[in-house]
């Protein structure tokens, strides 16, 4: 293997690029410009800048920020670009027809000059199995029986880079001409491209050079040095990185790898759909789902699909906030997001290809746009059927799979459903998150605000109406004398299609009762934040804190609020079901001081292991006033 070689590299002299410009308007002057016509008839984009500003795009095409700030569902965006594929776009080639005659051989050409994919995609099987694993296609048992239909996975998560990207990668290089390509190749990318780019180079013993940010976290380009490649740390952001890939690329003569652009690319990435015929009864599928990226694995499997099998549906599959193929085939042009979402950042592009755009307008037939919430549901829904874990992108087409059959259940049982789960690296931090939304991206979880009088009795009342569903979080602090804010989590156990009404029978049950009740299951800041702040300092007097472990059985948490709330007025209450053997339970108690003995009595008999927690400093710091009478009204 060669040795993995690192570099911080300088600082470049021309920091905007050869010409002082970037589509976001970062260079030497602003204002309006349009990406040049090179696609046959295709129009592209103007990128308007604010008031001359060249610091923030404002409109695209007219499309005043074409994801609106209010849907509840965004992640947060930036515009800095943090991933490889949110790189701000280059202006495109005005040759480009000229540049794929230059890379494709003439008898791989149609009459209209652009590529036959099928015979590139035949020529591809012949090389990318020196690399690259024929991958399984699995069926999804437990998504096949709650949605009833047969659900199969094309596990391109289990190629040696857990990642679909080798397939193009590989093939693009495998037939790059030997007299150029001896100098090496070079990318930007710190991603599944990085590692398809870097395991192909050792392969085909070809030079290697990765282009990064200076702030790439360590297991990234760890993982690219240790297949080999050459990492070149540079920049900020992917923008500069990408600068700096430019600038050797042209310095050096290496030949520049990109990501999805490309014939070669595409056609690597369409051996998928030659795969799926050696694998299952086509006339029996009725749709793939792919995700959408910049294009080239779903223009790729389209391309072939849409030739071998035309009456199957080929669905891509984008979040809500990076959702460049949607805005494109709404526009009839291609359109550059002005930020995208980080969540599943290995599909979030600003814009998507020339060439995989011009495909993907013959061969989509729909795009289903998916929230981070239910990205999180389907990575579960992998887990659970296959105990793998897959990246968020990775994820989109299982997600996408879900949302289309909810909405258009097949007739058939028997009809088949093909989700090509494509990529599986991901940290392992990003599972918490992962884990804590998931539930409430798949329905099983609601979250609810729910404001009581701060009276005898009602937190009791409200236990008993939400007794009948689990209770996954809980938290209540004593503020007023007149209202209290509760802010807790239930599990829905209806089938999925009647879990609204499920949700909406348990509202009106505590309206009912004289409560203000409110869904906040799609509110970023209640997810985010909220739920993890409720509380604060209190001046109630004659508080002691108590924290409860008891075991985390079915109904556990119902079961002690029942030996607990009769005999004592609850100030303070938190909860929460991280999923261990264990329940954790933090409870303050108004007792006063001549009653003590006989409350810890009690709960000694209650049999629950328990901490006092009244003289922590913790407690007093946070959660308690010095002086009831520093309380504002």
């Amino acid at each position: 293997m060669p040795s993995a070689v690192y570099e911080l590299a300088p600082a470049t002299s021309e920091p905007n690029g050869a010409n002082g410009h970037r589509v976001n308007g970062h260079g030497a002057d602003a204002g309006a410009r349009p990406i040049e016509n090179t696609n046959g008839g295709l129009e592209d984009p103007f990128v308007t800048f604010s008031n001359g500003d060249p610091h923030g795009v404002i409109e695209i095409n007219n499309l005043h920020n074409p994801v609106p700030m209010s849907q509840k569902y965004r992640t947060p965006r930036t515009s800095m670009a943090l991933t490889d594929y949110s790189v701000n776009p280059s202006t495109p080639d005005d040759q480009k027809r000229q540049h794929i005659r230059e890379i494709v051989p003439e008898d791989f050409l149609l009459p209209n000059g652009h590529p036959d994919y099928l015979r590139l995609i035949a020529s591809a099987t012949s090389r990318i199995y020196e690399a690259c694993k024929l991958t399984p296609l699995s069926h999804a048992v437990n998504l096949s029986n709650r949605l009833e239909c047969n659900v199969l996975l094309k596990r391109e998560d289990q190629q040696p880079v857990f990642s679909f990207k080798l397939r193009g990668a590989y093939n693009k290089m495998a037939h790059l001409d030997p007299k150029k390509s001896w100098r090496g190749v070079i990318c930007s990318s710190a991603g599944n491209h990085a590692q398809g780019v870097a395991f192909s180079a050792r392969k085909l013993r070809i030079p290697a050079t990765i282009v990064m940010p200076e702030a790439t976290p360590a297991i990234k380009h760890l993982n690219v040095a240790r297949l080999g490649g050459h990492v070149v740390l540079h920049g900020a952001d992917f923008d500069a990185a990408k600068e700096e890939c430019s600038r050797r690329e042209k310095i050096d003569g290496l030949i520049n790898i990109p990501p999805f652009d490309d014939p070669y690319v595409i056609a690597g990435q369409g051996t998928i759909g030659n795969e799926l015929f050696g694998q299952t009864n086509m006339a029996k599928v009725d749709a793939i789902f792919c995700c959408a990226g910049g294009g080239g694995l779903i223009a790729g499997i389209g391309l072939y699909i849409k030739r071998m099998a035309p009456h199957v549906k080929i669905i891509a599959v984008e979040a809500y906030d990076a959702n460049a193929l949607v805005q494109s085939l709404k526009a009839g042009k291609r359109i550059v997001l002005p930020s995208v979402g980080l969540f599943a950042d290995g599909a979030a592009v600003k814009t998507v290809g020339e060439e995989t755009f011009r495909i993907c307008k013959e061969v989509v037939d729909e795009v289903v746009e998916v929230t981070t919430d239910e990205i999180c549901a389907a990575i579960k829904d992998m887990y659970d059927d296959t105990r793998s874990g897959l990246e968020p992108a990775g994820a989109l087409s299982i997600a996408g799979l879900k949302k289309y059959v909810e909405k258009n259940p097949p007739r058939d049982p028997s009809r088949t459903m093909i989700a090509v789960t494509s990529g599986a690296n991901m940290d392992f931090d990003r599972f918490r998150f992962v884990a804590e939304r998931a539930k409430i991206g798949g329905g099983k979880e609601a979250l609810l605000h729910v404001r009581i009088p701060e009276r005898p009795q009602a937190f009791a009342e409200l236990v008993d109406t939400i007794m009948g569903n689990p209770v996954t979080e809980f938290s209540y602090r004593y503020a007023t004398d007149r209202i209290a804010n509760v802010f807790f989590g239930l599990s829905l156990l209806a089938p999925p299609q009647e879990r609204k009404e499920e949700l909406k029978r348990l509202m009106d049950n505590i309206q009912a009762g004289g409560m203000e009740v409110t869904d906040v299951s799609q509110d970023e800041l209640a997810k985010s934040h909220i739920r993890y702040l409720v509380g604060g300092v209190s001046g109630v007097k004659n508080e002691r804190l108590y924290m409860f472990n008891f075991p985390e059985r079915p109904r556990a948490l119902e079961k002690f609020l029942e030996v607990l709330r009769p005999r004592f007025n609850i100030s303070l209450f938190n909860y929460r079901n991280s999923g261990g053997d264990m329940g954790k339970c933090l409870t303050g108690i108004i007792c006063p001081d001549e009653d003590v003995e006989e409350l810890e009595k009690f709960l000694q008999d209650i049999g629950y292991p328990y901490e006092d927690c009244t003289e922590s400093k913790l407690f007093k710091s946070f959660l308690r006033l010095e002086d009831p009478e520093q309380q504002g009204p």
